[in-house]
């Protein structure tokens, strides 16, 4: 999970990972949230898959950042 302070709101990148179907391949399921002072605000519900824990987690930010700018 990654984290971001932005325009006053911390925002939080999710990858979960998913059962995966063949254990060499990896996939993750990308969400995001968003709080403010502490408190709950808005979260996603799943975005994407991603191949990797970051792009996943960076797919959430993504999506948290334009929650946040069309919210202001």
């Amino acid at each position: 999970m990654q984290s971001e302070i932005y325009r006053g709101y911390v925002l939080w990148g999710h990858a979960i990972l998913e059962q995966p179907a063949s254990p060499e391949r990896k996939r993750y399921a990308a969400s995001g949230t968003v709080t403010k002072a502490g408190k709950f605000a808005e979260a996603s519900g799943i975005l994407g898959i991603a191949d990797s824990e970051m792009n996943a987690e960076h797919i959430g930010l993504e999506w948290a950042r334009a929650w946040v700018d069309n919210h202001l």
